[in-house]
């Protein structure tokens, strides 16, 4: 059986993700890796997947192409594509789980595709993709190939900063029904609050855009929570739009942090506490998986990239 990306992660005793950086981006391993990486790729015999598979098409489903996160995803996953000359197929699912449905029975007909957060559940995901090679990114189905950003780390850290300032009521912007990431945020905020003796109050679901987050900040503001945890930036940044309408100034009465760091979560004023979510590598990485699994190599590992907390100024200690 021929040698996979995880035999020779395993053997170098190193992460799956950094034995694909080893392939697509070795300039970021310090050189002792590097060569450990290479020397067990050539000891298993394993071929990348650029010079494993010839060229194919691939679909990649994602939730709303209009959300930076799948924007940045989805030229991670083009970028790596090229390297091996290979075509994609994007469909945008429109937050639509009809229209999902339809674009996963069109993507099955393709040489494989990669399923970005999908909506649908387990089962129907399953039964949808058939035969067809496909890895699940952002989303975990027991049995298949899954590339995860961790939903522990950050934003356990986000609760801690909060506690830190002296915040003792929290509220969560929750993001739209379905979301495998939402439910995981939602319970790690849980948890952690529960640990610090926090106040936590659930808010509604709401679209993960701006207008999602400016529905949300009536609700957080009633709430009389001093800080809020969005789902992610654009909630955020639609909550912090919503607060100024209220008459209310981020940080000096109410403390935002949001979840992705997009590029304009640094850009605007006050600049977004938020968990940057490794969002480049898991393209990068899913795309690898793929085309072992395109290749007929049986793929079923699930990666966890992890997540941190950057702290800019949309938090600050409650006022009196």
């Amino acid at each position: 059986m021929a040698a996979t990306l995880t035999d020779v992660a395993r053997r170098a005793g190193v992460s799956i993700a950094t034995a694909s950086r080893a392939f697509g981006e070795p300039e970021r391993l310090a050189e002792g890796t590097l060569e450990r990486v290479l020397q067990a790729a050539t000891d298993l015999g394993y071929s990348t997947p650029q010079s494993a598979v010839a060229t194919r098409t691939f679909g990649v489903v994602v939730p709303d192409v209009a959300n930076p996160v799948y924007a940045t995803l989805l030229k991670a996953i083009q970028g790596q594509a090229w390297h091996g000359r290979h075509r994609i197929v994007l469909f945008d699912a429109d937050e639509d789980l009809r229209r999902e449905r339809e674009q996963i029975e069109q993507a099955r007909k393709l040489d494989g595709m990669l399923l970005c957060s999908p909506r649908l559940p387990d089962a129907e995901v399953l039964a949808l993709v058939g035969d067809t090679p496909y890895v699940v990114v952002n989303r975990q189905i027991d049995g298949a190939a899954c590339v995860l950003m961790d939903t522990e780390h950050g934003p356990t850290q986000a609760i801690e900063h909060l506690v830190a300032l002296g915040h003792t009521h929290i509220a969560y912007a929750a993001g739209p029904r379905g979301s495998w990431a939402d439910v995981r945020r939602a319970d790690t905020i849980a948890r952690a609050c529960e640990r610090h003796g926090i106040r936590l109050t659930p808010l509604s679901h709401h679209a993960a855009s701006i207008q999602g987050g400016r529905a949300a900040a009536a609700p957080a503001a009633a709430s009389g929570a001093t800080a809020v945890v969005a789902y992610n930036d654009l909630v955020a940044l639609g909550l912090e739009a919503g607060m100024i309408e209220l008459g209310r100034r981020c940080p000096a009465d109410i403390s935002i942090v949001g979840i992705d760091d997009i590029d304009l979560a640094g850009a605007v004023t006050p600049a977004l506490t938020t968990v940057r979510m490794p969002i480049e590598r898991s393209g990068a990485l899913a795309v690898d998986l793929l085309l072992q699994a395109m290749s007929g190599v049986v793929i079923s590992d699930i990666v966890t990239l992890g997540s941190q907390l950057i702290v800019r100024a949309s938090t600050a200690a409650p006022s009196a």
